[in-house]
């Protein structure tokens, strides 16, 4: 088993664009002690996201650069990969951010950005993920955290969150839960697997505790449970 021997914290940038709730449980485990990070930048490309104020009171440093201010998505991209970059990070660490990163961007960080999904990757890349999978007929549906890749959605996955599809779930319904129950606990998860070393990504794919995986790790959220 592979672990990696910490002097300090690793150093988190997180990008969000709306509520931070993924932001908030990342917080959480870090005050918890459970993910040996910090948070050096929370960035939005949105003013007035209610997770800058989230962060703000938390004491973390914050900036938002909005779009409007730059002439094209290139340039945008350059300003914000400049930002992050001057907080030296382990990880780029994506939550809720609602803007497709150019190849430049990802490039610039490349092998340490990270985003999640609310689909069981390969299935449902891109936007409607609940309800593409309510259209389906699927069983199961879930969350997946992923190296980020220039291609959308595409880059290999670290660990997925599944729970049951309920007879009567609505797109809204499906994607609380999803949220409440997977998202929250599965962003610190597989944020800790990379930040101990146990998941690494090599030239020839993603390996756990030094096995390479065919497919990523899959963990099923029993909900019963999680009320109790």
């Amino acid at each position: 088993m592979t672990h990696i021997e910490r002097t300090r914290p690793a150093r988190l940038v997180v990008l969000i664009s709306g509520r931070g709730r993924n932001l908030e449980a990342i917080m959480r485990a870090i005050d918890a002690g459970e993910l040996d990070a910090e948070i050096v930048l929370v960035a939005s490309n949105k003013p007035n996201a209610r997770g800058l104020q989230t962060a703000r009171l938390a004491g973390l440093p914050t900036v938002a650069i909005s779009p409007r201010e730059f002439p094209d998505r290139e340039s945008y991209d350059a300003a914000l990969a400049h930002r992050v970059a001057a907080e030296n990070p382990d990880w780029v660490v994506l939550a809720g951010f609602m803007r497709v990163l150019s190849d430049a961007f990802v490039e610039r960080f490349a092998g340490r950005i990270v985003n999640i999904h609310p689909s069981l990757l390969p299935k449902y890349k891109g936007l409607h993920t609940h309800d593409r999978a309510l259209d389906a007929g699927d069983r199961d549906h879930g969350a997946s955290v992923h190296f980020v890749t220039p291609t959308l959605d595409d880059g290999p996955v670290i660990r997925q969150g599944r729970i049951t599809i309920r007879d009567g779930d609505t797109a809204d319904t499906l994607a609380d839960r999803i949220m409440d129950r997977i998202e929250q606990r599965l962003y610190a998860a597989a944020l800790d697997d990379l930040i101990s070393g146990r998941v690494v990504w090599r030239d020839d794919g993603v390996y756990r505790d030094g096995q390479r995986q065919s497919t990523p790790l899959i963990v099923d959220y029993d909900e019963d449970a999680l009320d109790s």
